[in-house]
């Protein structure tokens, strides 16, 4: 037996990296038509599973974020469906042409998109990432190796049943999208090491998964999908309006890397707007951590906030809330804190908020909107596999071109290097 329990796993996605490769636009698409099929069908055998999951993980002790990002139900099915027709509807971005131009020697010299080769991600209790990621990767003619938590054990289980049945009405191999299902952790050390198989690793998790697979991956790895999201109150924002995009920020859905967690206002325009904004979020059940000066004005409906709290993803209904002088002082917070995923500004001063936007070095900076729209699905990507705050490669939310590379062609005319 190999010492690497994954290397026939690898090899296995390469060879069916190959033929995807060779796959148009139309057969992909008959695919992710067929996934929808099947997930349609699988429906009461998927629930059942992620019902099993769910009492599981309540059992263990799980509450709050990571319950709500494990729960699977029609309607959140019905959601991942309509993604991947989205993504159906997309232009397939393999084989396009970035630029041409002609040599004076008279070569043609082009770029054009490949697929990656094989993706390997890395998640934890999320199961819609398992179509999400092997949806994305089909359709751009990639293979895909999967390591969910071990709360979503069955619930992966399910889906991929589904995926692989998909595959088969398609004469496609079902080594294009694998799921390792045993949940020893070594198995995941074992996959970074895959660096013979595998062309790029994007881990979708907590700060520990991001540092490990930095640490110790052979893979180029894309990091991402931790969210410290502010949004700063201008003294020229319309007050009225702050407290509909403040809740919308926060409270939508607070379990998810683009929610609310720091709010920052400008001292001059706070006692108009901070206390009735206050009662309005405790109202909805927010927990404000207010900087000093912010809990002078809002005495019980807030708590001071600790020493860590602006440095918080808090994935909860918990928000920090903090008085600035104005925008320089609202930038050096952000820069300070920020994870660099999603920042926001609400102001009529369209000179603050461009050097806000021109300050901000976040992979989505927003002027008068919520945080809520750093995803695939709102960017008109289909959804994404994940969200990207690093520099090389991708950036914000990875749709279809972010899972592909580009070759260089030469075509001559039986042209030699002078």
């Amino acid at each position: 037996m190999s010492d690497n329990p994954l290397l026939a796993m690898g090899q296995a996605a390469r060879e069916a990296s190959y033929q995807m490769l060779g796959l148009g636009a139309k057969q992909k698409n008959a695919l992710l038509q067929a996934i929808c099929q099947q997930l349609r069908q699988h429906e009461a055998a998927i629930l059942a599973a992620n019902a099993i999951d769910m009492a599981a993980a309540e059992q263990a002790g799980l509450q709050g974020a990571m319950l709500d990002r494990l729960l699977l139900n029609s309607d959140r099915l019905a959601a991942i469906i309509a993604d991947i027709e989205t993504v159906i509807a997309l232009a397939d971005p393999v084989g396009e042409e970035l630029e041409s131009r002609l040599l004076d020697n008279g070569m043609r010299l082009s770029r054009r998109r490949i697929p990656l080769g094989v993706l390997g991600v890395i998640y934890e209790a999320r199961p819609n990432v398992t179509v999400d990621v092997a949806v994305l990767a089909l359709k751009t003619g990639n293979a895909a190796i999967l390591r969910g938590g071990k709360e979503t054990l069955h619930s992966n289980r399910a889906l991929l049943v589904a995926i692989h049945d998909a595959l088969a009405t398609q004469a496609l191999p079902k080594a294009a999208v694998q799921l390792i299902d045993n949940p020893d952790r070594a198995l995941v050390t074992a996959l970074l090491q895959l660096d013979s198989h595998v062309d790029m690793l994007i881990p979708r998790g907590g700060a520990g998964l991001h540092r490990l697979c930095l640490e110790q991956s052979r893979i180029p790895v894309i990091t991402g999908g931790i969210g410290i999201c502010h949004m700063f109150v201008d003294q020229a924002a319309q007050l009225d309006k702050v407290a509909d995009l403040v809740v919308n920020a926060k409270v939508q859905r607070p379990t998810v890397c683009n929610a609310l967690d720091t709010l920052l206002v400008h001292e001059a325009i706070a006692p108009r707007l901070l206390p009735a904004l206050a009662t309005t979020l405790r109202g909805l059940g927010v927990e404000l951590r207010a900087c000093p000066q912010a809990h002078a004005l809002l005495g019980e409906r807030a708590v001071v906030a600790g020493p860590e709290d602006f440095s918080q993803e808090w994935l909860a209904l918990v928000l920090g809330v903090k008085l600035v002088a104005g925008v320089d002082e609202a930038i050096a917070h952000i820069r300070a804190h920020s994870s660099e995923h999603s920042e926001s500004i609400l102001t009529d001063d369209m000179s603050t908020a461009e050097r806000f936007v021109n300050a901000i070095n976040s992979s989505a900076v927003y002027v008068n909107a919520s945080t809520r729209f750093t995803d695939g699905s709102q960017f008109g990507l289909g959804a994404e596999v994940a969200v990207s705050t690093q520099k090389l490669h991708a950036r914000g939310p990875m749709g279809l071109d972010a899972l592909t590379t580009y070759k260089w062609i030469g075509q001559g005319h039986y042209t030699a290097r002078s």
